[in-house]
Protein backbone atom coordinates (compact mmCIF):
# COMPACT_ATOMS: atom_id res chain seq x y z
CA UNK A 1 0.00 0.00 0.00
CA UNK A 2 1.43 3.48 -1.33
CA UNK A 3 0.52 7.01 0.09
CA UNK A 4 1.19 9.63 -1.52
CA UNK A 5 0.93 13.26 -0.14
CA UNK A 6 0.28 15.43 -2.88
CA UNK A 7 -0.14 19.04 -4.16
CA UNK A 8 -0.41 19.79 -7.90
CA UNK A 9 1.13 19.46 -11.34
CA UNK A 10 4.19 17.81 -10.30
CA UNK A 11 2.40 15.51 -7.99
CA UNK A 12 -0.02 14.68 -10.64
CA UNK A 13 2.89 13.70 -12.44
CA UNK A 14 4.56 11.35 -9.97
CA UNK A 15 1.10 9.66 -9.18
CA UNK A 16 0.55 8.88 -12.66
CA UNK A 17 3.94 6.93 -12.84
CA UNK A 18 3.20 5.46 -9.86
CA UNK A 19 0.06 4.09 -10.98
CA UNK A 20 2.10 2.14 -13.96
CA UNK A 21 4.59 0.42 -11.33
CA UNK A 22 1.82 -0.37 -8.76
CA UNK A 23 -1.47 -1.50 -8.47
CA UNK A 24 -4.23 1.54 -8.75
CA UNK A 25 -6.41 0.07 -5.95
CA UNK A 26 -3.27 0.02 -3.45
CA UNK A 27 -2.70 3.46 -3.92
CA UNK A 28 -3.69 6.31 -2.09
CA UNK A 29 -3.70 10.23 -2.77
CA UNK A 30 -3.91 12.93 -0.28
CA UNK A 31 -4.17 16.55 -1.17
CA UNK A 32 -3.89 19.60 -0.61
CA UNK A 33 -6.63 21.82 -0.27
CA UNK A 34 -5.80 25.16 1.11
CA UNK A 35 -5.30 26.36 -2.38
CA UNK A 36 -8.79 25.98 -2.69
CA UNK A 37 -10.82 29.60 -3.99
CA UNK A 38 -14.51 30.00 -4.24
CA UNK A 39 -15.01 32.11 -6.74
CA UNK A 40 -18.85 33.27 -8.58
CA UNK A 41 -19.91 30.94 -6.30
CA UNK A 42 -18.16 28.25 -6.97
CA UNK A 43 -16.18 25.62 -5.16
CA UNK A 44 -12.77 25.51 -7.22
CA UNK A 45 -9.92 23.03 -6.16
CA UNK A 46 -7.28 23.03 -8.12
CA UNK A 47 -4.95 20.49 -6.56
CA UNK A 48 -7.82 17.94 -6.82
CA UNK A 49 -9.18 18.38 -9.97
CA UNK A 50 -5.03 18.35 -11.40
CA UNK A 51 -4.78 14.89 -9.70
CA UNK A 52 -8.30 13.67 -10.98
CA UNK A 53 -7.76 15.01 -14.47
CA UNK A 54 -4.37 13.65 -14.79
CA UNK A 55 -5.05 9.74 -13.57
CA UNK A 56 -7.74 10.05 -15.71
CA UNK A 57 -5.70 11.07 -19.16
CA UNK A 58 -8.48 14.35 -19.44
CA UNK A 59 -5.78 16.82 -18.54
CA UNK A 60 -4.68 19.51 -20.78
CA UNK A 61 -0.81 18.14 -21.81
CA UNK A 62 0.18 20.96 -22.63
CA UNK A 63 -0.90 23.71 -19.71
CA UNK A 64 -0.17 21.25 -17.26
CA UNK A 65 -3.97 22.36 -15.70
CA UNK A 66 -7.39 21.96 -17.10
CA UNK A 67 -9.04 19.68 -19.38
CA UNK A 68 -8.09 19.02 -22.70
CA UNK A 69 -10.12 19.99 -25.86
CA UNK A 70 -11.79 22.78 -23.46
CA UNK A 71 -13.29 25.86 -25.14
CA UNK A 72 -13.74 29.54 -23.02
CA UNK A 73 -16.81 30.67 -23.89
CA UNK A 74 -18.12 31.22 -20.43
CA UNK A 75 -15.36 33.24 -19.47
CA UNK A 76 -15.36 35.80 -22.25
CA UNK A 77 -19.20 35.80 -21.61
CA UNK A 78 -17.84 37.20 -17.92
CA UNK A 79 -15.20 39.37 -19.19
CA UNK A 80 -17.36 41.04 -22.29
CA UNK A 81 -20.03 41.55 -19.39
CA UNK A 82 -17.43 43.37 -17.14
CA UNK A 83 -16.24 40.75 -14.51
CA UNK A 84 -12.97 41.11 -13.14
CA UNK A 85 -12.80 37.05 -14.30
CA UNK A 86 -9.13 37.10 -13.82
CA UNK A 87 -9.09 33.31 -12.58
CA UNK A 88 -9.09 31.06 -15.97
CA UNK A 89 -12.29 28.58 -15.68
CA UNK A 90 -12.82 26.88 -19.37
CA UNK A 91 -16.39 25.53 -20.31
CA UNK A 92 -15.97 21.63 -18.96
CA UNK A 93 -14.07 22.75 -16.32
CA UNK A 94 -17.41 24.40 -14.81
CA UNK A 95 -19.24 21.42 -15.11
CA UNK A 96 -16.99 19.96 -12.31
CA UNK A 97 -17.41 22.66 -9.64
CA UNK A 98 -20.96 23.04 -10.15
CA UNK A 99 -21.38 19.47 -9.49
CA UNK A 100 -18.81 20.30 -6.43
CA UNK A 101 -20.48 23.22 -5.55
CA UNK A 102 -24.04 21.93 -5.79
CA UNK A 103 -23.34 18.82 -3.70
CA UNK A 104 -21.07 20.52 -0.77
CA UNK A 105 -24.25 22.84 -0.36
CA UNK A 106 -26.37 19.94 -0.34
CA UNK A 107 -24.29 18.75 2.89
CA UNK A 108 -22.41 16.06 1.17
CA UNK A 109 -18.53 16.60 2.17
CA UNK A 110 -15.49 17.67 0.07
CA UNK A 111 -14.45 14.02 0.92
CA UNK A 112 -17.53 12.49 -0.47
CA UNK A 113 -17.97 14.97 -3.69
CA UNK A 114 -13.92 13.81 -4.02
CA UNK A 115 -14.65 9.59 -3.96
CA UNK A 116 -17.53 10.84 -6.62
CA UNK A 117 -15.15 13.05 -9.18
CA UNK A 118 -12.65 10.08 -9.57
CA UNK A 119 -14.99 7.56 -9.38
CA UNK A 120 -16.70 9.51 -12.39
CA UNK A 121 -13.41 9.60 -14.22
CA UNK A 122 -12.87 6.05 -14.08
CA UNK A 123 -9.82 6.10 -11.55
CA UNK A 124 -9.33 2.93 -9.38
CA UNK A 125 -6.99 4.66 -7.00
CA UNK A 126 -8.34 6.51 -3.58
CA UNK A 127 -8.12 10.25 -3.59
CA UNK A 128 -8.71 11.99 -0.61
CA UNK A 129 -8.52 15.76 0.19
CA UNK A 130 -6.85 15.97 3.08
CA UNK A 131 -9.19 18.13 5.76
CA UNK A 132 -12.99 18.61 4.70
CA UNK A 133 -12.96 21.61 6.47
CA UNK A 134 -11.70 24.93 4.70
CA UNK A 135 -8.46 26.30 4.77
CA UNK A 136 -6.62 29.32 2.66
CA UNK A 137 -3.56 30.07 2.57
CA UNK A 138 -2.46 33.74 2.72
CA UNK A 139 0.09 34.57 1.44
CA UNK A 140 1.77 38.09 2.96
CA UNK A 141 4.02 40.85 0.17
CA UNK A 142 6.58 41.65 1.09
CA UNK A 143 5.25 45.23 0.49
CA UNK A 144 3.05 44.28 4.25
CA UNK A 145 -0.53 43.24 2.01
CA UNK A 146 -1.66 39.81 3.05
CA UNK A 147 -3.62 38.11 -0.77
CA UNK A 148 -5.29 34.98 -0.99
CA UNK A 149 -2.77 32.34 -2.76
CA UNK A 150 -4.59 31.64 -6.05
CA UNK A 151 -4.42 35.98 -6.00
CA UNK A 152 -0.51 35.72 -6.12
CA UNK A 153 -0.33 32.70 -7.74
CA UNK A 154 -2.50 33.03 -10.76
CA UNK A 155 -3.92 37.34 -10.57
CA UNK A 156 -0.18 38.36 -9.98
CA UNK A 157 1.70 35.40 -11.41
CA UNK A 158 4.05 34.20 -8.70
CA UNK A 159 5.66 38.00 -9.68
CA UNK A 160 6.25 39.72 -6.40
CA UNK A 161 8.02 38.89 -3.16
CA UNK A 162 6.77 37.72 -0.07
CA UNK A 163 7.50 37.80 3.37
CA UNK A 164 5.08 35.12 5.35
CA UNK A 165 2.94 32.09 4.74
CA UNK A 166 -0.48 31.36 7.32
CA UNK A 167 -2.86 28.83 6.57
CA UNK A 168 -6.16 30.45 7.71
CA UNK A 169 -8.33 28.00 9.47
CA UNK A 170 -6.04 25.30 10.56
CA UNK A 171 -6.91 25.74 13.94
CA UNK A 172 -10.08 23.94 13.13
CA UNK A 173 -9.06 21.78 10.42
CA UNK A 174 -8.92 18.27 10.70
CA UNK A 175 -7.98 15.33 9.19
CA UNK A 176 -10.19 14.02 6.49
CA UNK A 177 -11.97 10.40 7.30
CA UNK A 178 -9.11 8.05 6.00
CA UNK A 179 -6.43 10.13 5.77
CA UNK A 180 -4.27 9.30 9.24
CA UNK A 181 -5.65 5.60 8.26
CA UNK A 182 -3.95 5.90 4.85
CA UNK A 183 -0.74 6.96 6.61
CA UNK A 184 -0.55 4.46 9.24
CA UNK A 185 -1.20 1.56 7.07
CA UNK A 186 0.96 2.20 3.97
CA UNK A 187 3.87 0.50 3.36
CA UNK A 188 5.53 3.40 2.15
CA UNK A 189 4.75 7.25 2.45
CA UNK A 190 6.01 9.34 -0.22
CA UNK A 191 5.92 13.08 -0.61
CA UNK A 192 5.62 14.07 -4.03
CA UNK A 193 7.70 16.59 -5.39
CA UNK A 194 5.46 19.97 -4.93
CA UNK A 195 6.15 22.81 -3.83
CA UNK A 196 6.92 22.06 0.00
CA UNK A 197 5.90 25.56 1.29
CA UNK A 198 2.33 25.94 0.01
CA UNK A 199 1.17 22.42 -1.03
CA UNK A 200 2.73 19.71 1.23
CA UNK A 201 3.23 22.26 3.99
CA UNK A 202 -0.54 22.24 4.51
CA UNK A 203 -1.31 18.84 4.43
CA UNK A 204 1.72 18.78 6.99
CA UNK A 205 0.13 21.48 9.07
CA UNK A 206 -3.14 19.41 9.43
CA UNK A 207 -4.11 17.98 12.93
CA UNK A 208 -2.41 14.89 13.65
CA UNK A 209 -0.82 14.34 10.15
CA UNK A 210 2.67 15.32 10.65
CA UNK A 211 2.68 12.92 13.98
CA UNK A 212 1.64 10.11 12.16
CA UNK A 213 4.35 10.38 9.85
CA UNK A 214 7.05 10.82 12.81
CA UNK A 215 5.53 7.82 14.16
CA UNK A 216 6.80 5.63 10.90
CA UNK A 217 9.93 7.95 9.89
CA UNK A 218 11.84 5.38 8.90
CA UNK A 219 8.98 4.57 5.95
CA UNK A 220 8.91 7.76 4.77
CA UNK A 221 10.23 8.97 1.33
CA UNK A 222 9.99 12.58 -0.43
CA UNK A 223 10.97 13.51 -3.68
CA UNK A 224 12.87 16.73 -3.95
CA UNK A 225 10.76 19.63 -6.63
CA UNK A 226 14.11 21.56 -6.45
CA UNK A 227 16.89 20.69 -8.95
CA UNK A 228 19.75 22.11 -9.12
CA UNK A 229 18.59 24.74 -6.97
CA UNK A 230 15.45 25.94 -9.31
CA UNK A 231 11.78 24.75 -9.11
CA UNK A 232 10.70 22.67 -12.49
CA UNK A 233 7.40 24.87 -12.09
CA UNK A 234 6.08 27.24 -10.14
CA UNK A 235 7.46 29.37 -7.33
CA UNK A 236 8.67 27.29 -4.34
CA UNK A 237 12.26 28.16 -5.12
CA UNK A 238 11.66 31.80 -4.69
CA UNK A 239 9.39 31.26 -2.14
CA UNK A 240 11.90 29.52 -0.26
CA UNK A 241 14.50 32.18 -0.93
CA UNK A 242 12.05 35.15 0.58
CA UNK A 243 11.20 33.20 3.45
CA UNK A 244 14.91 32.94 4.57
CA UNK A 245 15.46 29.30 3.75
CA UNK A 246 17.92 27.62 1.58
CA UNK A 247 16.19 26.84 -2.37
CA UNK A 248 18.00 23.97 -2.60
CA UNK A 249 17.78 19.90 -1.77
CA UNK A 250 19.37 20.87 1.61
CA UNK A 251 17.09 23.01 1.98
CA UNK A 252 13.83 20.42 1.54
CA UNK A 253 15.51 18.16 3.48
CA UNK A 254 15.58 20.26 6.61
CA UNK A 255 12.08 20.81 5.68
CA UNK A 256 11.15 17.00 5.79
CA UNK A 257 13.82 15.56 8.14
CA UNK A 258 10.99 14.61 11.04
CA UNK A 259 8.71 13.23 8.90
CA UNK A 260 10.69 11.38 5.71
CA UNK A 261 14.31 8.95 6.26
CA UNK A 262 15.00 9.80 2.56
CA UNK A 263 14.89 12.35 -0.03
CA UNK A 264 15.58 11.68 -3.66
CA UNK A 265 17.62 13.88 -5.47
CA UNK A 266 18.15 14.86 -8.48
CA UNK A 267 21.36 13.84 -10.51
CA UNK A 268 22.45 17.37 -10.91
CA UNK A 269 22.62 17.48 -7.26
CA UNK A 270 24.57 14.70 -6.62
CA UNK A 271 27.51 16.65 -5.47
CA UNK A 272 24.97 17.96 -2.63
CA UNK A 273 24.33 14.40 -1.06
CA UNK A 274 26.84 14.07 1.79
CA UNK A 275 25.12 18.16 2.96
CA UNK A 276 21.50 16.44 2.79
CA UNK A 277 23.14 13.77 4.65
CA UNK A 278 24.40 15.96 7.14
CA UNK A 279 21.05 17.63 7.29
CA UNK A 280 19.36 14.48 8.82
CA UNK A 281 18.16 12.75 5.86
CA UNK A 282 19.16 10.02 3.79
CA UNK A 283 19.90 11.05 -0.19
CA UNK A 284 18.97 8.79 -2.92
CA UNK A 285 20.16 10.12 -5.99
CA UNK A 286 18.06 9.43 -9.15
CA UNK A 287 17.42 10.94 -12.07
CA UNK A 288 13.70 13.35 -11.12
CA UNK A 289 12.76 15.13 -14.38
CA UNK A 290 9.33 13.39 -15.58
CA UNK A 291 9.91 14.49 -18.69
CA UNK A 292 7.83 11.35 -19.96
CA UNK A 293 5.18 8.46 -18.46
CA UNK A 294 8.32 6.02 -18.55
CA UNK A 295 10.58 8.38 -16.62
CA UNK A 296 7.64 9.02 -13.70
CA UNK A 297 6.96 5.62 -13.55
CA UNK A 298 10.89 5.13 -13.29
CA UNK A 299 11.26 7.70 -10.45
CA UNK A 300 8.88 5.45 -8.84
CA UNK A 301 10.36 2.94 -8.93
CA UNK A 302 13.18 4.62 -7.56
CA UNK A 303 11.84 6.16 -5.03
CA UNK A 304 10.11 2.95 -3.62
CA UNK A 305 13.69 0.75 -3.52
CA UNK A 306 14.49 3.82 -1.00
CA UNK A 307 12.42 2.30 1.31
CA UNK A 308 13.36 -1.25 0.38
CA UNK A 309 9.88 -2.26 -1.16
Amino acid sequence: MITVLAGGVGAARYLAGQLRVTPAAEVTAVVNVADDVVLHGLHVSPDIDTVIYTLSGAIDAKRGWGLADETWNALSEMRALGLDAWFNLGDRDLGTHLFRTTLLREGQTLSDVTARLAAARGLGCRVLPVSDQPIETRVQLASGDEIGFQEYFVRLAHGVAISAVRFAGMDEARAAPGVLEAVAAADAVVIAPSNPVVSIGPVLAVGGVTEALAARRDRNVAVSPIVAGSALKGPADRMLRELGEEASVVGVARRYRDVAAALVIDESDAELAPAVAAAGVRPVVAPTIMSSPEAAAELARRTMAAVSL
